[in-house]
């Protein structure tokens, strides 16, 4: 963990990330970017020792997208017995890579 102000909570897509600058942290899709875009985060919870209600003011984390990360491989299987039927279906979410420069 880094010092005292050098790391924040910052909320995006319905989750909660303990960031410092020089994290890469894997977030849900943030929309249409490109590789070295900028992205900031407002919803800043909290920040060092400041505690937000909810959230603190004028603190914002920005970042750099770099790019799509695909997740870990999630199988789904389904059976029902004694009616001949199974259905097996895979599923890999996509994530969005972002490197927190400034906190």
């Amino acid at each position: 963990m880094a010092t005292n102000n050098e790391f924040a909570v910052i909320k995006t897509g319905g989750k909660q990330y303990i960031v410092s600058p020089g994290d890469v942290i894997d977030v849900e899709l943030l929309g249409n970017l490109n590789e070295g875009d900028k992205v900031e985060f407002d919803e800043v919870l909290m920040q060092g020792d400041t505690v937000g209600t909810p959230t603190v003011a004028g603190v914002k984390v920005t970042g750099t997208y770099q790019g799509l990360k695909k997740g870990k491989k999630v199988t789904i299987l389904r059976f029902k017995s004694k009616s001949n039927f199974s259905r097996k279906v895979g599923h890999r979410q996509q994530y969005a890579q972002v490197k927190i420069n400034k906190v």
